[in-house]
């Protein structure tokens, strides 16, 4: 199998398709639209969530790629539901419950990211650094 792979990277790129070149991202469709604008906002962002694009395998962005598909498909069902439209909740329950098998897959959680110390933090740094300067200042009357 890895000189399959390696074969289809050596091919010259007149031989692959424009997807597997990156110089289009669908196979049909000109990806200029609402849908495919929020599939590659999505797309990206779960790459992110994984560590980035460069460091996943190619299976694991189809896989991320699935995703962004079936978060699509559930928003735009969601959006039939907000302007009173009937949609097939048998189909939403269905979409839903592969998104969140994909997603388990991939391994992307929702964790607390840490932006920034918070006040409790900050105050003691600002106590430690008064109270090591404090020490100095001991220290310096001590030697004199």
């Amino acid at each position: 199998m890895p000189a399959d792979s390696a074969l289809a990277v050596a091919m010259p790129s007149r031989t692959r398709s424009r997807v597997s070149n990156g110089s289009a991202m669908f196979v049909d469709g000109d990806g200029r639209g609402v849908w495919a604008r929020r599939w590659r906002d999505l797309r990206a962002l779960y790459a992110d969530d994984m560590g980035g694009a460069s460091t996943l395998s190619e299976f694991q962005l189809g896989l991320v790629g699935t995703a962004a598909t079936m978060r699509c498909e559930l928003e735009r069902l969601e959006g039939q539901l907000s302007l009173g439209e009937a949609i097939d909740t048998d189909m939403y329950g269905r979409i839903a419950g592969h998104y969140r098998r994909i997603v388990e897959t991939l391994g992307i959680e929702r964790r607390q990211r840490d932006v920034s110390p918070t006040l409790e933090e900050i105050a003691d740094e600002i106590a430690a650094e008064e109270e090591a300067a404090a020490q100095r200042d001991t220290e310096r009357e001590a030697a004199e």
